[in-house]
């Protein structure tokens, strides 16, 4: 059985890679249904305005993660943080996550 810490360091790289993938798997949905073309690869470094996506599809991807997740962080914000990388989309959601388990 793993320490207490290795076992919630663990939980928490699932849930960040699941929470990756879903985001990817939406994007590309989204991008399908705004008839969007996305760029082959999307890496962490990948600037958000160069993804293929308009800002519809951003909007709709926003709001499509709010019905699966049951989170919006942009809303939530105090100011207003727009991610410049997919990387930084990410980490939104993820520090979105977190807040919403403590």
């Amino acid at each position: 059985m793993l320490p207490p810490i290795l076992f919630n360091l663990f939980n928490g790289l699932i849930d960040t890679v699941k929470l990756e993938q879903t985001i990817r798997t939406t994007l590309a949905h989204v991008a399908t249904i705004a008839n969007c073309k996305l760029i082959a690869d999307i890496t962490d470094d990948t600037i958000l305005l160069q993804s293929g996506l308009d800002s519809l599809g951003f909007a709709m991807l926003v709001a499509q993660l709010e019905e699966d997740l049951g989170i919006d962080p942009f809303s939530q914000m105090q100011i207003a943080v727009y991610p410049r990388t997919f990387a930084e989309f990410v980490t939104i959601y993820r520090q979105a996550q977190q807040d919403g388990n403590d």
